[in-house]
């Protein structure tokens, strides 16, 4: 047995004690939401009918860091502290002289990253005694962590899924169903939002959330949450790259390129701000790199412009890169990134030039993935799989030059629930749905006619 070390743990007792809030460190003035009647900057009271003020104040917060309140901590601990390994065989069989390193957020209960928000967003409505809340899930990992979340805090949880997950992923939906969850298939019938969108039966997140909101907005007692996007959302997720940079120490390496999937931003930006505030403050040099599908490119092919959150224009409108709100993607298997957007903040970062984006096939995500669960063992769900293909990339690319590169990326969550898609990839039967540029651009023919963003 050698010396060589692949795992990298802390105890309970080294639960991150803050957040680490981004927003202050972010180059030029943040761009406002903006109310999607009057198209003015919104503020917290436009808010308040499905948001809890302990959440909105966390939203605008101008502090660097915002406390961790006690009740989330000990709810953290049934999982966190996660772990960091170091992919050995991997390297070896990618004959690579990069370091590989990944932060692993399936050993959560619901087997994702998303309960590091569910939890704290489910401890705020508590809080404020809301008794029920309604979300959106796309592949039913958010939808899971919600509903989990909700069962800690003895909240009821009612789900809309997008129906080519529904279809694909029914244990997806078992599982939210073992917490006390009720699930839909969207688009329903069940909202004037779903009976609008009758004609996409496969969905998309954008509808999905216009049936939560519509819910959420109608009834005293519901409040809705939302597992990406906007920034307290991001704030909750930091505590992966917190953990994550304190384990990089126990190895002994600091990374030289942070890789991590994209559909809203909350995966990438958990791992990555905290890194990007030692950039942004000149502490040190660093690359991040955001891996997206093909099918959906939004950051890598979308228009930088304000835009609604949900395709019934219920939501503020962002700016951000968008394919437009009415844009419904092909029904690829990583349906936690069919999404026509992007979070505020990380589009600015991309804006910036802070953030590289890069789009991948489904095909080539899959064989990434294979040989990536060939090498170390864990199946991952298939978001994570478009990192561990820009990993691949990074790592060939450290070959082929020579020289040593230290690479850290997010494995996000497993894909116990995904085996279906490895069936159809392993049988040849998996498709490469094609991004639909015409699609796109009548979808952002129909954007309201919001402030110009330079």
């Amino acid at each position: 047995m050698t010396d060589e070390q692949v795992k990298f743990l802390l105890t309970e007792r080294e639960v991150p004690t803050d957040w680490v809030n981004l927003l202050v460190d972010l180059p030029g003035e943040p761009l406002p939401p903006l109310h999607p009647q009057t198209l003015e900057p919104a503020g917290p009271p436009d808010l308040t009918p499905i948001f809890p003020m302990g959440l909105i104040e966390q939203e605008v917060s101008g502090a660097p860091e915002i406390p961790i309140p006690e009740q989330v901590r000990e709810a953290y601990k049934l999982w966190r502290p996660t772990p960091l390994f170091r992919a050995r065989r991997l390297e070896r069989e990618l004959d690579t002289p990069a370091h590989i390193y990944y932060k692993y957020e399936g050993v959560s209960p619901p087997g994702s990253h998303k309960p590091n928000t569910a939890i704290a967003q489910a401890h705020e409505n508590a809080r404020a005694g809301v008794r029920r809340l309604v979300t959106e899930t796309g592949a039913g990992q958010w939808g899971s962590a919600l509903a989990f979340a909700c069962s800690l805090f003895g909240l009821d949880c009612e789900v809309f899924m997008v129906g080519s997950s529904y279809d694909q992923k029914p244990y997806r939906r078992s599982m939210m169903q073992t917490w006390g969850a009720t699930v839909h298939r969207s688009p329903s019938t069940l909202t004037g939002s779903g009976l609008a969108q009758q004609a996409h039966p496969t969905g998309s997140l954008g509808i999905a959330i216009s049936e939560a909101v519509e819910v959420a907005a109608g009834r005293e007692d519901t409040n809705y949450a939302l597992g990406s996007v906007l920034n307290h959302v991001l704030l909750h997720q930091t505590i992966i790259g917190q953990e994550a940079a304190v384990q990089m120490e126990m190895a002994g390496e600091q990374p030289d390129v942070v890789v991590g999937c994209v559909g809203g931003g909350s995966n990438f930006a958990g791992l990555s701000f905290p890194f990007v505030r030692k950039v942004l403050r000149g502490e040190t040099k660093m690359r991040f790199l955001a891996a997206e599908p093909s099918a959906c490119p939004t950051l890598t092919r979308g228009a930088y412009r304000y835009d609604f959150g949900d395709t019934a224009g219920l939501t503020p409108l962002m700016a951000m890169y968008t394919l437009g709100h009415d844009f419904v993607p092909p029904p690829v298997h990583a349906g936690g990134l069919r999404y026509h957007g992007d979070a505020p903040m990380l589009c600015g970062l991309v804006r910036a030039g802070l953030v590289e984006a890069r789009a991948y096939r489904q095909n080539e995500t899959f064989a990434a993935a294979v040989r990536f669960a060939r090498s170390e063992g864990i199946i991952p769900a298939p978001e994570p799989a478009h990192a561990i293909r820009a990993v691949i990339e990074e790592a060939e690319a450290a070959r082929e030059a020579g020289e040593p590169r230290t690479i850290l990326f997010g494995l996000c969550g497993h894909g116990h629930f995904d085996l279906g898609a490895y069936d159809a990839f392993l049988a040849g039967e998996l498709e490469d749905p094609e991004f639909s540029e015409q699609d796109m651009d009548e979808a952002l023919a129909a954007l309201p006619h919001a402030p110009a963003l330079a």
